[in-house]
């Protein structure tokens, strides 16, 4: 099988996400964490960084990790889910989101009041966004 030059990728060590991400990504999320939940301030943070991150991601700087080929047979019992909640979000969303009708934002509210649960999230966004943006 012939390689071609532009579609290999070197490897990168797996120390290298996590040589980015703690240094960086931990005191970006503990800032986040001090930000009421589904706040103005809050919401420029967010855009803020996944802006950044997608500027990073568009750049070429960046090391990238080799994207699978084919998805795996796996995959889509695992899209089901994602598709269950965003469908149940949207309807939710457009019903006008009371209580009655909460949408997942309103119920994770009372869980995300909490500074570190809160900053945890903002960590896990990044981490995500970070594994994205490598592709």
């Amino acid at each position: 099988m012939e390689q071609r030059p532009e579609l290999t990728v070197e490897p990168v060590s797996p120390w290298a996400r996590a040589q980015v991400m703690l240094p960086v990504f931990v005191p970006f999320a503990l800032i986040g964490g001090l930000l009421p939940s589904f706040s103005l301030a809050a919401n420029l943070y967010v855009l803020a960084l996944g802006g950044g991150l997608m500027l990073a991601g568009l750049s070429s700087r960046l090391p990238r990790r080799a994207a699978p080929v084919a998805l795996l047979p796996g995959v889509a019992w695992w899209l089901v889910p994602v598709g269950v909640f965003a469908i149940a979000e949207i309807v939710t969303f457009a019903m006008g989101s009371t209580h009655d009708y909460p949408t997942l934002s309103l119920l994770a509210d009372p869980l995300l009041d909490g500074y570190l649960l809160r900053s945890m999230a903002y960590f896990g966004w990044l981490a995500g966004f970070w594994g994205l943006v490598r592709r």
